[in-house]
């Protein structure tokens, strides 16, 4: 409840004391049976009720005895018979349990309406008029409709923030037949009454069921045609939001940006007043009235930049479109004209049609107002979001200028209590699979493109002949050219291009990124901030990299903190403040991109990005052979069943680490592991068994030994480990682990104990000073080990266990 609602009830509660205070004054009081005959049937009547349509409330008979009250007895008397029925209306079986504030605004507004109705049959003035008690019984129940039915449209009208004729109009002006009805009984009793006495009126009370049952029957059919046309509105709804996720497919931004406008936007309107038709267009509008960029470029739409002025010309129809599409709709509220004015301007200055101040239809102008504010302070492509409080004060400082005063002031008043509204929503819109890699269909009817250059690589060409004008910088490019394929070492590659690249267009930091599995991985990260960039994974499309490497075209000033990850912590702020980024690309598509950085504002020119778009194929070829080295280089070194390192990288290793070890005068352990048994487990379960016991066995000495040291598969089911600074307690110790890992794999792959472990091991510079030394020791000592298990085998009988590895001997 806001203030006004809260004034109103605290008037209701004023008004309904007094009453009772003044009733209370008044000296003749006669309790007769009458009394309590009425007040039972005004009881007994109070749970005759039904529901009221539109609104939560309930409508009893028990008006016919509050009449009678009013004829027959004192003012005090027809207020208990009045207190009495609505107190049973309000607790007999309700459909939500009233609260306190409800039931004391129940009691207090009947009070008053009673009140003023009892004045109004006594009155000497109407009794001058007219004293026969048809046209005064008229004139009470006329004033008793119109005070209870609007004490009650008031306080929905305020909490609601609709309009009181609106509310009494659509939920209780039909009712006043059913009044008028009620006090034709009402007169019939009191007649029976006079002639015959007050008990004889018993037989009136058929009627009042009756009355009852004539309201039950029309509201139930009313509640059948009410919820048909909920169903064709909520069709009508849900064809709008399937609109709303077609502009989804275009723009992921305005997937929570549609419903906290919608809200933001209908809650203004019920404060300025706004009809209903009105209010519904603008909920409808706030869905769809991005829905015209069906009509724009996605890469301009997702651009993390800004637009060129032919970018920014072709994004103008999207108002325009928006309304042509919703015209064939043909929506019963007029949602169009909202739709293709959000974008005009207060002061003329907006588009499509630069209408100006009130000519601008009122949700539009609303519309305009919540979409900057929301643009403001959420993430977009071309800038992180501001702070709630920012972004209002931005959209204040534009009110006369771009936006509506009348709106931008309702705005501040109720922005933060809006805010927390949309937060505590939990409405969202489905998402649409418009990243779903499906797996099937091969090529269109038509085939696919034979190959050749993509269209995106023709501004190069045109890029490169104007280059030929400037010959310094000609043999500078010349000579980056030339480096870059002048080594197949990736690192050594970057570097070098990163170098060169200072030269010709200047940077604070560079990124270069390169492509792995939908993500942009950094491959080389140099100046300012140079960790935190070397730290990011970027989802492709996402960012201003992402959008680059996705789009395949250039961005040329963008702003860097919407690098995806950049500034992911909000305590963090960005030293750089301009951005420029090519997509580098080669044979199999785009590779990477090459990302500048500087802390100037708008740093980059057209000539530096020239540049870079003149280098940026050569280079994503250079990174691509270089890629493809690096990945056969590792094939080589890599065993293909484990992923564990192959014999021929043992020799390397072991050299290495050798001379880091007498550098840094520490011990270096080498284990050589074999599995005795592993010929019986591919003999008896097969060959593809096999692979899954050396395959797990890989995992498993990955997993537990430490993060310096190397495994390595020798060959077959012979493993390598190199442990630097280990003694030869720690060995025995990772001996009896490994001897009970291969034990619980082979009964994991076979279901029974098959292997076990064979293992030796040697020490540099005890057991020796090289490489080759040092493995055949370990391997000799290996092969005593299992020689030993050998001979304890023979000992014990097949069925019978086989006794836990021997001791390792040296």
């Amino acid at each position: 409840m806001n203030r006004r609602s809260r004034l109103y009830v605290a008037l209701v509660w004023l008004s309904g004391i007094a009453v009772w205070f003044q009733a209370g004054l008044e000296a003749r009081q006669d309790w007769s049976l009458q009394f309590f005959f009425y007040l039972l049937f005004s009881i007994v009547s109070s749970t005759l009720k039904v529901r009221l349509p539109g609104v939560s409330g309930t409508m009893s008979v028990n008006y016919v005895f509050f009449l009678l009250g009013i004829i027959d007895l004192t003012a005090l008397q027809a207020l208990i018979i009045s207190v009495a029925g609505t107190l049973t209306q309000s607790f007999f079986a309700p459909k939500v349990r009233p609260k306190l504030i409800q039931i004391i605004f129940n009691i207090t507004s009947i009070s008053s309406c009673v009140y003023v109705c009892y004045w109004v049959y006594h009155s000497a003035f109407l009794q001058r008029l007219d004293s026969s008690v048809s046209m005064l019984l008229f004139w009470t129940t006329l004033t008793y409709f119109v005070l209870n039915t609007f004490w009650t449209s008031g306080i929905i009208a305020l909490v609601e923030r609709r309009r009181v004729l609106e509310v009494w109009h659509e939920s209780f002006f039909w009712t006043a037949p059913q009044y008028l009805f009620g006090a034709a009984l009402s007169f019939l009793l009191h007649a029976s009454n006079t002639r015959f006495g007050w008990q004889y009126s018993v037989l009136v009370i058929p009627g009042v069921y009756l009355l009852y049952r004539s309201y039950h029957l029309y509201l139930n059919r009313l509640a059948e045609e009410k919820k048909h046309v909920a169903e064709v509105a909520d069709l009508h709804l849900r064809t709008i939001e399937a609109l709303a996720l077609a502009i989804e497919a275009k723009d992921d931004t305005t997937h929570a940006h549609l419903r906290r406008v919608q809200v933001y936007a209908t809650e203004i309107a019920k404060e300025l007043r706004l009809g209903a038709e009105e209010i519904k267009a603008l909920e409808a509008a706030a869905l769809l009235h991005d829905i015209g960029k069906l009509a724009v470029p996605e890469y301009i739409i997702n651009k993390p930049g800004r637009l060129t002025k032919e970018e920014f010309e072709k994004m103008k129809v999207h108002p325009i479109v928006g309304a042509e599409i919703l015209e064939c709709v043909q929506f019963p509220h007029p949602v169009v004209p909202i739709v293709r004015s959000h974008h005009e301007r207060w002061d003329g200055s907006g588009y499509p049609d630069g209408l100006k101040g009130e000519a601008i239809p009122i949700g539009a102008r609303i519309l305009a107002t919540v979409d900057c504010l929301d643009a403001l302070s959420s993430d977009r492509q071309y800038r992180k979001a501001l702070p709630l409080v920012k972004a209002l004060e931005y959209v204040c400082s534009e009110a006369g200028k771009s936006f509506d005063p009348q709106v931008v002031a309702v705005l501040k008043e109720r922005c933060l209590e809006l805010e927390e509204k949309v937060r505590k929503s939990t409405v969202r819109l489905s998402r649409l699979s418009t990243r779903a890699r499906i797996p099937h269909g091969e090529a269109p009817a038509a085939g696919l493109e034979a190959g050749g250059k993509s269209a995106t690589a023709a501004p190069s060409v045109s890029f490169i002949a104007s280059i030929a004008a400037a010959r310094q910088e000609f043999q500078t490019l010349h000579e980056v050219s030339r480096d870059l394929g002048s080594s197949l070492s990736l690192g050594d590659t970057l570097s070098l291009l990163a170098n060169r690249l200072k030269n010709l267009v200047p940077y604070d930091s560079i990124v270069i990124y390169g492509l792995n599995h939908r993500h942009l991985i950094p491959l080389y990260a140099g100046g300012v901030d140079s960790d935190l960039f070397s730290s990011l994974r970027i989802p492709l499309g996402e960012g201003l990299s992402g959008w680059v490497a996705e789009s395949s075209r250039p961005i040329l000033n963008g702003n860097p903190s919407v690098e995806c990850g950049y500034l992911s912590d909000p305590k963090k702020f960005s030293l750089l403040h301009s951005a420029i980024a090519v997509p580098l690309e080669a044979v199999s598509g785009v590779v990477g991109t090459l990302t500048l950085y500087r802390r100037e504002t708008d740093a980059f020119s057209r000539d530096h990005l020239r540049i870079l778009l003149a280098i940026s194929s050569k280079a994503g070829m250079t990174i691509e052979n270089a890629l493809n080295y690096s990945l056969a280089e590792k094939k080589a070194e890599t065993d293909s069943l484990t992923g564990l390192a192959n014999a021929q990288s043992v020799f390397v290793h072991l050299d290495s680490e050798i001379a880091r070890s007498k550098d840094a005068g520490r011990t270096l352990g080498v284990m050589v592991l074999d599995l005795d048994g592993f010929k019986e487990v591919n003999d008896r379960f097969g060959h593809l068994q096999g692979n899954k016991v050396l395959q797990n066995l890989a995992q498993a000495l990955h997993k537990v030994c430490r993060q310096n040291d190397f495994i390595a598969r020798m060959g077959g089911d012979e493993f390598v480990m190199v442990a630097p600074g280990i003694t030869a307690d720690a060995f025995e110790e990772k001996v009896k682990l490994f001897s009970k890992i291969v034990s619980e794999i082979g009964c994991q792959v076979c279901g029974e104990q098959v292997i076990s472990l064979s293992a030796g091991y040697a020490i540099f510079p005890a057991d020796g000073t090289d490489a080759e030394t040092l493995l055949a020791e370990a391997d000799r000592r290996m092969y005593h080990v299992k020689n030993l298990h050998h001979q304890q085998r023979k000992q014990f009988r097949p069925s019978e266990p086989e006794p836990y590895p021997a001791h390792l001997v040296q």
